[in-house]
């Protein structure tokens, strides 16, 4: 089969073939997808996937690709980016948001009109259906207490709505984590009215400390182990050794052990590879099993 001319035919939304994945992951990979495709309504969506299923194509949705590592130098299958669910309605404090939508984007503008609860958000380089996948967080806060109900479309391929108590928010994971059937179309989000000068300053200190303390001027992904009970993962990753030493063109950050920097173009197997070696060590010295936060894609 022809996939490329099958999708053509298919007409579900704005098709790329043979793209390079540095252009969809922030660890800037090396390597390729075979397509990405760009649905622009639920409709094309959901005939995108029935074509999938019946011909049995590998398929991954992607976000900004800011907590992900594919771990092969060529991803065959079909990559969907849901960039064209992108509507924003604020009503008040509450605000009714597509899951292309960029996360960023989002906290600032509602945190320059005044409204409290999205502090956390502004450092996430994600889109707002990735954040609500991962629940995405920062300063002792995440999605999980911002977001009442969110539109997923099912397994079946049927839309519906999914409230806060059966979303399973937990540290860094979701119902949606553990079910990946299930695809988030659209969020709502509950805020609070709030001082928007406050807010401002709150967010612009954040960014400051961030610029100070993290390797923002390089391709990573963020966090890479989960913090565990009563301990922090970067302590253990300083711990074993492992900060500032390179591994092929990848190497832990010196500024954050917690972090793993691609300054050289390097692969998603070599940054892999790099975590399952802290890892044993981390194992190996302080029997902790370290929890990776980002998702590996083989």
């Amino acid at each position: 089969m022809n996939l490329i001319a099958e999708l053509k035919k298919l007409k579900c939304g704005k098709i790329r073939a043979e793209v390079p994945l540095k252009e969809y992951t922030t660890y800037k990979l090396a390597g390729a997808a075979r397509v990405v495709i760009y649905p622009k309504d639920i409709e094309q969506l959901k005939k995108l996937l029935v074509f999938i299923k019946d011909n049995k194509v590998k398929y991954k949705i992607i976000g900004n690709g800011s907590n992900v590592i594919f771990a092969t130098d060529y991803y065959d299958g079909v990559l969907i980016k849901l960039s064209e669910f992108n509507d924003l309605v604020i009503e008040d404090t509450k605000i009714i948001v597509g899951a292309g939508y960029n996360l960023t984007k989002l906290a600032y503008q509602v945190s320059r009109m005044g409204l409290t609860g999205f502090e956390f958000a502004p450092g996430i380089p994600g889109t707002v259906g990735g954040a609500v996948y991962m629940n995405a967080g920062a300063y002792k806060s995440d999605m999980g207490y911002i977001v009442s109900e969110i539109k997923v479309l099912t397994p079946d391929l049927e839309v519906k709505t999914m409230y806060n108590k059966e979303l399973d928010f937990h540290y860094r994971t979701s119902f949606l984590q553990k079910n990946p059937g299930f695809i988030c179309l659209e969020a709502t989000i509950i805020l609070k009215r709030g001082n928007a000068e406050f807010i401002m300053d709150l967010i612009g200190e954040r960014k400051k400390r961030r610029l100070m303390t993290q390797p923002l001027e390089y391709p990573s992904a963020g966090s890479v182990f989960r913090n565990p009970e009563g301990n922090s993962a970067w302590r253990l990753v300083e711990a074993v050794g492992y900060k500032g030493k390179t591994f092929n063109n990848v190497k832990v950050s010196e500024k954050h052990a917690n972090f793993i920097i691609n300054p050289n173009g390097g692969s998603g197997i070599e940054i892999k590879n790099l975590i399952d070696k802290i890892r044993e060590e981390v194992q190996k010295q302080f029997n902790i099993d370290l929890i990776v936060e980002q998702e590996i894609i083989e």
